[in-house]
């Protein structure tokens, strides 16, 4: 037989996965270099609007590690981040994001910066501040968000992985939404230096990747404690890489499958996955979270708040975009009407208003006792299981400006990722099988702390599922 074209054992390769890849250059097999310049190539004919920028040659700190594609949220040395927003357009940081310069010293380089939502506000990439991102699956739906062009890129094949930013389910969501899988982790795990803040008791870093042995090989780079960040924290323990082929003993509460506005599509899927749990000798039973359904009510006054805070530093005045000159309260005014989206002013406005005086303890404070509420259910829970498991999304991808007229609708996109976020909780999501012809998201979360255990279900889960994602390379 002849030997394969030049382009058959490129395609070949780029469709291994990123643990796949890495072994083939602790091999020998294959040089940091070659594989940059293949993969550099991908996402610089990306067509989903996947990319704000592509590295232009491969860099010197390529090394054992497959390139990895950063959202635009995280700040790189001299490279443009601009958090996805005119007002910050053009700015090149002169540092480095921890969890970027980790990555960095494990030999994984920047590829490229990935298109998102401004300030990482919103759930299907519309509102950047630059163009939306296109889902692989079908370019007239969204990809998901905020973190959709990450997302996106590796579903399109044009990385190999990812990283990006959970506040209320940007990893998760457009993980579900793009057939790929998706990590948050605890809150803390991860070191929020030089992430260009939204709000920050939320905000966490964590990867997008093909499968679930890849999210645990870009997370194990991730974790750990940062002078920088005083709420990052030592993890205890090592992260395992996952190898279950089976989940017995294990016991799965399942949590909104009977929840209002879930796609019947999407919740036939889920109750097959939870079909194949008992297969794999898992327990399933359903549980309540009293308190959940007010998680995005509780999240979108905690969250706005927040963002209203970070965002008056963008004032025209220390970087980025500045519009007018003369009277400084003009120019104020006028550089943040120009800058900013109009998510991201809807958002400042119900911060600013929930913190205002009068409304503070009305607002601000009843949201922070749900949040506290919604934690010690979780806590509840996981006394009687090791999981709980949810419908990632309550839908499959929408059509593109579907609900930018309808903020309320967005917003309950994140109805089953919200929760865990405000309890600062690790959630995976892994496609389990197709709605309509689009992939739908499962979610496990658990008990802080345990990514390894989430991860290893996961991956059993994974295998015993078999999804087949959209064509690579």
């Amino acid at each position: 037989m002849a030997d394969p074209s030049p382009v058959a054992a490129r395609d070949e390769l780029l469709r291994l996965t990123a643990a796949q890849q890495a072994d083939r250059i602790r091999t020998g097999e294959l040089s940091p270099a070659e594989l940059f310049e293949l993969w550099r190539r991908r996402a610089e004919a990306d067509d989903h609007g996947c990319y704000l920028w592509v590295a232009e040659e491969p860099p010197r700190d390529a090394g054992e590690l497959p390139p990895v594609a950063v959202k635009d949220l995280f700040c790189v040395e001299g490279v443009p981040s601009a958090a996805g927003s005119r007002i910050l357009e053009g700015y090149r940081p002169p540092y480095t994001a921890t969890s970027v310069r980790n990555l960095q010293k494990a030999g994984a380089a920047v590829l490229g910066k990935t298109n998102q939502d401004e300030f990482a506000m919103g759930s299907s990439n519309e509102n950047s501040g630059f163009h939306p991102v296109q889902n692989p699956w079908d370019r007239s739906r969204v990809p998901g968000g905020s973190s959709g062009g990450s997302a996106a890129a590796v579903a399109a094949g044009t990385a190999p992985w990812a990283i990006g930013t959970d506040t209320g389910g940007s990893i998760r969501q457009p993980a579900s939404l793009c057939g790929i899988v998706g990590l948050k982790p605890t809150y803390g795990a991860v070191s929020r230096y030089g992430m260009i803040a939204f709000a920050s008791s939320l905000d966490q870093c964590g990867p997008l990747t093909r499968d679930v042995a890849d999210a645990a090989l870009l997370f194990s780079h991730l974790v750990g404690p940062d002078p920088c960040d005083s709420t990052s924290l030592d993890y205890p323990g090592d992260v395992r890489m996952p190898s279950a082929e089976r989940l017995d003993g294990l016991r799965f509460g399942v949590w909104g499958l009977g929840e209002k506005g879930l796609e019947p599509g999407v919740a036939q899927v889920c109750r097959g996955t939870l079909a194949k749990i008992e297969e794999l000798g898992g327990g399933v039973e359903e549980i309540d979270l009293p308190a959940a359904p007010q998680g995005i009510a509780a999240y979108y006054v905690i969250a706005p708040a927040e963002a209203s805070a970070n965002l008056a530093r963008y004032d025209g005045v220390r970087y980025g975009q500045r519009t007018g000159d003369g009277d400084p309260t003009a120019m104020y005014e006028q550089t943040r009407h120009d800058g900013f989206g109009d998510e991201v002013r809807r958002r400042i406005m119900i911060g600013t208003y929930a913190l205002s005086s009068g409304y503070y303890e009305a607002y601000y404070g009843t949201a922070q006792k749900v949040r506290t509420k919604i934690a010690d259910d979780f806590r509840a829970a996981f006394e009687r299981v090791d999981f709980v498991v949810t419908p990632t999304s309550p839908t499959v991808a929408f059509e593109l400006g579907e609900r930018t007229a309808d903020p309320l609708a967005m917003y309950l996109s994140d109805y089953f990722t919200v929760p865990m976020s405000l309890a600062g909780l690790p959630a995976v999501s892994i496609p389990c099988g197709l709605s309509e012809g689009l992939p739908v998201g499962f979610q496990l979360a658990g008990p802080a702390f345990s990514e390894s255990r989430i991860l290893d279900a996961a991956h059993a889960l994974e295998k015993a599922i078999g999804f087949e994602g959209v064509p690579r390379p």
